[in-house]
């Protein structure tokens, strides 16, 4: 059941004393939905009146996780799942035979959801990401124009002898269904400059053919793949780290090393529905540096981490392994075997890399 916590929330207002869950909510290594089990049918949407409800409480490093769940809202405590239970007055936490506690939700006066009222506790909404279809911004930490200059001027690392030549092929030449949304030829990224001069998508031959079996398990289910991004030039990983503060690299890759971009072996891509057109809602928007990024994030809604679910077996099926802090980055299995490169697209072109699939 739902105990007193003696210590509170940090920063939440506490108003007396009596029943208040225990917070623990520790997404780096809390409740997890791995994919050991087969994928199941494809949930309902919930309710339209819950998501504004679904989220995070807390402040400090307790946190509490409300989501929504086989068509039940729940909150999360550490790994256990409490069902809330409508009421004229709210919501109460089914807690077992010793009864529930009540919440209430309270609304700022513009509307929008603002604390969670456990009677003894007050927990502040957490800002975590962006709303929907806003994009995730970052101030760089110098300006993108310096950045560029000095990144072109600079070297990859030294290659090991004995990789594999490259072979990369151009994403749009293998299926009609598999279409580009590269932000980064917009100012629609983390950076709000354009870091590409052309939207183009490539990956190696074998990690393009990958992708497109992979295509072809989601087509009779309604879904095509929207790409994001896929081969990267090393000078833009240098830009990328360059303008990133350290507390949230670890959603950029070091250009010490290069990354699985840079050899054409990764690809940033989600789900499109077929039908209409439109792109799947996750549980978190694409270069989201945020927790709900995370491939195993426990929240949002159960259609939202179905559809995660549905993109992640699809290519971990075919020789993709998704990177465990972005839910939309998958690398090719054979990464290691190619070199980093950075050739702009142009050149990619003009050197006739791109090739028709065999």
């Amino acid at each position: 059941m739902l105990r007193v916590g003696a210590a509170g929330v940090g920063g939440g207002a506490m108003r007396g004393r009596g029943l208040a869950p225990v917070l623990a909510l520790a997404l780096a290594a809390g409740a997890r939905t791995g994919l050991s089990q087969p994928l199941a049918p494809k949930p309902y949407p919930p309710p339209v009146a819950w998501l504004p409800l679904i989220g995070e409480y807390g402040a400090g490093a307790e946190r509490l996780l409300v989501r929504e769940d086989g068509g039940r809202l729940e909150i999360v405590l550490g790994r256990r799942p409490y069902t809330l239970t409508a009421t004229p007055g709210g919501f109460t936490v089914d807690s077992g035979p010793d009864g529930g506690t009540a919440i209430r939700f309270e609304r700022a006066p513009g509307g929008a959801v603002a604390r969670m009222d456990l009677g003894t506790w007050l927990l502040p909404r957490r800002p975590v990401g962006t709303e929907e279809g806003v994009t995730f911004r970052i101030t760089p930490l110098h300006p993108v124009d310096s950045l560029r200059e000095a990144a072109l001027a600079m070297h990859p690392p030294p290659q090991p002898r004995g990789l594999r030549k490259p072979d990369l092929v151009d994403l749009t030449t293998l299926d009609p269904r598999i279409r580009l949304d590269i932000r980064y030829a917009t100012t629609n990224d983390f950076l709000g400059s354009a870091m590409y001069t052309s939207a183009r998508a490539f990956l190696q031959r074998p990690a393009a053919e990958a992708l497109l079996r992979a295509l072809r398990r989601l087509v009779p289910q309604g879904y095509g793949l929207v790409i994001h991004d896929a081969y990267r030039p090393w000078y833009v990983t240098r830009m990328f780290w360059d303008a990133t503060p350290d507390s949230l690299r670890m959603f950029v890759a070091n250009p010490d090393s290069g990354s699985r971009h840079n050899r054409g072996c990764a690809v940033d891509l989600s789900l499109y529905d077929l039908r209409t057109g439109a792109e799947v809602r996750m549980t978190g928007g694409y270069d989201e540096f945020s927790p709900r990024s995370y491939a195993d994030y426990p929240g949002g809604t159960s259609l939202q981490r179905w559809y995660r679910a549905l993109l992640r077996i699809a290519m971990e099926r075919e020789g993709f392994q998704v990177y465990p802090q972005e839910w939309w980055h998958f690398d090719y299995k054979d990464w290691q075997r190619y070199p980093v490169l950075n050739l702009t697209f142009e050149q990619l072109v003009q050197r006739g890399s791109q090739r028709q699939p065999r």
